[in-house]
């Protein structure tokens, strides 16, 4: 049976992108007679809006998306973090690392738009009189590809791209590349529907798939909310505030997530229906 989901970060109200990833998703899970799952990624604890997880799920019931299963709160599970930690660790696959966000920025260079590949500085142990911050996924020197159902063939070479990455924080927190995958695996997930904006993710999450012994769901970028100049709407510019929410914004904002899917309708038949 597919098992979709739907996983927002609860900083504020549900926007017009998020209610196109929760779309999608509900209609690739539901076309195929599958399951459809909502997990609240609560994980980055500063960044979290008080109410706002609330909101999201009472929004999606508005919407009329309701989710299979309770939903999980990735705040309660950091136990099951720490394990895939030890796993990796145990594995040899995670290294300390004393490098600061500045000192990353000085010594490496990146595309414009993004992060700076890591150089290895802590690669091989940490530099003398240097203190342990962040912990660092060694990142394999190899492509990865996956067959994406909506964009095709991509393929990307962690190591060169991105570097060794971070999977747990500066701060004490999880990063999101470990809890997502973490949680999917725990879950049962098949399938992950969502937004074109984390297409760059998945190489590093299927590496992490891979060190840890789990299974590689199928996935599918969505198309993006977009203005008129073709820039992506920020949270504050399409947010869907619960108490805005009257039968005909329902109806808009609902007409206008489905007019974006149907771009990509004639590629997966569950988009051909949101028209």
């Amino acid at each position: 049976m597919i098992t979709g989901r739907f996983a927002p970060s609860p900083t504020g109200p549900l926007h017009l992108g998020s209610l196109v990833a929760a779309v999608g998703s509900y209609l690739f899970a539901k076309r195929a007679g599958g399951r459809w799952l909502v997990r609240i990624e609560d994980i980055d604890t500063p960044r979290v809006v008080p109410g706002s997880a609330e909101e999201i799920l009472a929004t999606l019931r508005r919407y009329g998306l309701q989710w299979d299963g309770d939903v999980v709160w990735q705040s309660q599970r950091t136990a099951l973090y720490e394990a895939a930690l030890d796993t990796l660790r145990e594995r040899g696959l995670v290294y300390d690392c004393a490098c600061s966000r500045a000192e990353l920025q000085r010594a490496a260079s990146a595309p414009l738009g993004r992060e700076p590949v890591y150089p290895g500085t802590c690669r091989n142990g940490l530099p003398p009189g240097r203190a342990a911050r962040a912990i660092r996924f060694r990142a394999p020197d190899e492509v990865i590809a996956f067959d994406d159902l909506l964009r095709g063939r991509v393929e990307e070479n962690v190591a060169r791209e991105t570097g060794d990455f971070v999977v747990r924080r500066a701060d004490g927190l999880f990063a999101y590349q470990l809890a997502v995958v973490v949680d999917d695996e725990e879950q049962g997930v098949t399938q992950v529907v969502r937004g074109a904006d984390l297409l760059s993710s998945t190489a590093r999450q299927i590496a992490l798939q891979r060190a840890l012994g789990y299974r590689t769901p199928e996935y599918a970028h969505l198309p993006l909310a977009v203005n008129a100049e073709g820039a992506k709407l920020g949270k504050r510019d399409a947010a869907l505030p619960l108490e805005t929410l009257d039968d005909a914004r329902v109806a808009e904002t609902l007409a206008e997530a489905m007019r974006i899917l149907k771009m990509w309708g004639g590629i997966h038949p569950a988009l051909g229906e949101a028209g």
